[in-house]
């Protein structure tokens, strides 16, 4: 059984590290999170299902969003400028749907364009897992696939601390 967010929260808090792997290793070493997607009219790539493990090595975000979230509207496009800017220096974007329709996904996504990644969790199970208290929630991993940042909600005077926090990641290659 995965660890529940508030679990992952207190690991990051006290920096404790397993001794063996870190959860999210232990999780997707053979665990592939699967939910169906489906070809959207938007330049997002889709995939048949959520496999972290392919982004060992990178700083990945993991942001959780839906069509009825207001500040998702200034989370997306921002999280666009960053994939922009930052991908050739190891960043990932994935964004998680959570909407229970999702023609009310598509008709979000037709205003409001993404340029990554996007999995549809229609049922919650993702956003289950992680215990998540809002939309927009995004969870930051570093190269080693630590947990090392929960962010609710979205604050445009967050942006730049947010930002600063990202490059520290990816200038961390761990070596």
């Amino acid at each position: 059984m995965l660890p529940s967010q508030s679990d992952v929260s207190r690991r990051v808090r006290s920096r404790r590290r397993p001794a063996c792997r870190t959860w999210i290793n232990r999780m997707l070493s053979g665990v592939v999170i699967g939910i169906m997607t489906s070809a959207i009219a938007s330049a997002a790539p889709v995939s048949d299902h959520l496999d972290l493990a392919q982004y060992r090595g990178q700083v990945v975000i993991v942001d959780f969003w839906a069509s009825w979230c207001k500040p998702c509207r200034e989370s997306i496009p921002w999280l666009n400028e960053l994939r922009a800017r930052y991908a050739a220096h190891g960043l990932v974007v994935i964004g998680v749907n959570v909407d229970a329709e999702r023609s009310d996904a598509e008709e979000f996504l037709r205003e409001v364009p993404i340029d990554f990644e996007v999995v549809f969790d229609p049922q919650g199970e993702l956003a289950k897992r992680f215990d998540l208290q809002g939309m927009p929630t995004s969870l930051v991993f570093d190269r080693a696939g630590n947990l090392v940042e929960t962010r609710l909600g979205f604050r445009q005077a967050m942006k730049a601390k947010h930002e600063a926090s990202l490059k520290n990641l990816l200038n961390n290659t761990g070596h």
